[in-house]
């Protein structure tokens, strides 16, 4: 039993899906639908939210999978939001990466792409990115 778990959580099986400042390491575990994030069931950790929950499993629905496997997840960095879609992008590059046929079927849905948006620097002379301070005629 222990030497399947091990050959489950090898670097050749991981899907990394990363979103602003959030990075998830992803493994998919023959299982019965489950998710499990960073030990926790990901339901207590998405504090019960149908939407995150959703986001998540959403590649293995559009493939009817959802049954069969358990979605393991090591989370870091960013909030929920940005986590759970990190998430996903890593359970869709998994699935791909287990079934190259399944490419074509998430592509269109934009399960593959990788959301660039980032927060923006911060500028010398301004409060924030954008922010400048108030400006005094006298």
């Amino acid at each position: 039993m222990n030497s399947t778990i091990n050959l489950v959580f090898q670097k050749n099986n991981i899907g990394l899906g990363k979103r602003k400042h959030a990075v998830a390491r992803v493994f998919l575990v023959p299982g019965d639908g489950n998710i499990i994030i960073n030990k926790l069931p990901g339901e207590k950790y998405l504090q019960y939210n149908e939407t995150y929950l959703g986001l998540i499993k959403a590649p293995l629905e559009k493939l009817n999978l959802n049954s069969q496997f358990n979605i393991v997840a090591l989370v870091t960095g960013g909030g929920l939001t940005g986590q759970a879609e990190a998430i996903q992008l890593g359970v869709a590059r998994l699935l791909c990466k287990m079934e190259v046929q399944n490419r074509a079927i998430l592509k269109p849905f934009g399960f593959l792409t990788r959301d660039a948006r980032i927060k923006e620097r911060k500028k010398y002379g301004l409060r924030k990115a954008r922010k400048a301070p108030q400006y005094s005629k006298r």
